[in-house]
């Protein structure tokens, strides 16, 4: 098991602080991000530190190696020691074009081989099944579960994005949804004839999930689609809405251990490469800078199709071995 560090509250070079501001004002990252990178660069300062005379700001390849080894050596795994890497290697592009220092360290260290895990994935009619579960719930946690599946399955969205949704990305007119996703960036996307219908009807018991009392918190409440009456951010929280699949799931005949928010946003994106969709507008519909982020998907069809051809090829070795032992 890898090891969660503190992050330290002294002792850091104000170097970081300046990247993180760079990273805030120039990049739009997002706070979760922020945190990554401040905990993975505190990481690597404390032990440069305790290990090596010249810390974080003037480390040299040499000293790096040894973090990333001393990584390893304390059962971190490849995707940790990678994501070190590249906090190392942001922080150190930012040192170089500040001028803060003549060269970049992190140039010459060698990616850490890991394997790109397959997202999990749930087929079609499972998620007919987890729509049909819903339909069972009692009024008004029906009809929320039942829009946020829609959506989930119709749009795509990130969890984050889902929850955060204002009532104002509802369109006044047109079948579309105004996202704000990661980087602060807008996508407009389509919505499928079940979704407009489930908003239609959510809109209606909506209501029943507003808070009473404060006209503080009913007012920050009402501004999103999915208002929450207890939680501080006044709307659904992802937490929340992880447990609620959990619990459905057992209703639609799926592990609870194998369905989450994600796993609905990968079933959207391979099920419509599976139907002939082009990785261009899966691309855009999910809200990938980067296509190569995509093209995991792809991976995921090949894989089925190469699954199907082993179980269904008349002279597949599959095939012809379960034909031998039937006679």
């Amino acid at each position: 098991m890898g090891r969660t560090a503190r992050i330290p509250t002294t002792g850091l070079p104000p170097e970081l602080d300046a990247f993180l501001d760079m990273m805030t004002a120039e990049r739009a990252v997002a706070t979760n991000t922020l945190q990554a990178y401040r905990r993975d660069l505190a990481d690597a300062a404390t032990w440069l530190a305790a290990n090596r005379s010249a810390g974080l700001v003037r480390a040299t390849s040499d000293d790096l190696r040894g973090y990333l080894d001393h990584l390893y050596q304390i059962g971190s795994t490849a995707a940790t020691v990678a994501r070190r890497r590249a906090a190392l290697r942001q922080f150190n592009r930012f040192l170089c074009s500040e001028g803060r220092r003549a060269d970049d360290p992190t140039a010459v260290l060698d990616s850490p081989t890991r394997a790109r895990p397959l997202p999990k994935l749930v087929d079609e009619a499972a998620v007919t099944e987890l729509i049909k579960a819903a339909y069972k719930l009692k009024e008004p946690e029906r009809m929320r579960m039942i829009t946020v599946l829609e959506l989930l399955y119709a749009t795509g969205l990130r969890v984050s994005e889902l929850v955060g949704l204002p009532l104002s990305a509802l369109p006044k007119q047109g079948a579309w949804l105004l996202v704000r996703g990661k980087g602060d960036k807008e996508r407009m996307v389509p919505l499928s004839q079940p979704a407009q219908a489930a908003l239609g009807n959510w809109l209606g018991v909506r209501p029943a999930f507003l808070p009473t009392g404060s006209v503080a918190r009913v007012k920050k409440a009402a501004r999103f689609l999915f208002p929450s009456a207890s939680a501080r951010e006044g709307h659904l929280t992802r937490q929340r809405l992880g447990q609620m699949l959990k619990e459905l799931a057992p209703g639609a005949g799926i592990d609870p251990d194998q369905l989450s928010p994600h796993v609905l946003r990968h079933a959207f994106a391979t099920h419509l490469l599976d139907h002939g969709a082009d990785l261009r507008s899966v691309q855009t519909l999910l809200g990938h800078a980067d296509i190569a982020t995509t093209e995991i998907y792809t991976h995921v069809t090949t894989g089925r199709l190469k699954q199907a051809m082993a179980d269904h090829h008349p002279l597949s070795d599959k095939r012809q071995r379960s034909e031998a032992e039937e006679t």
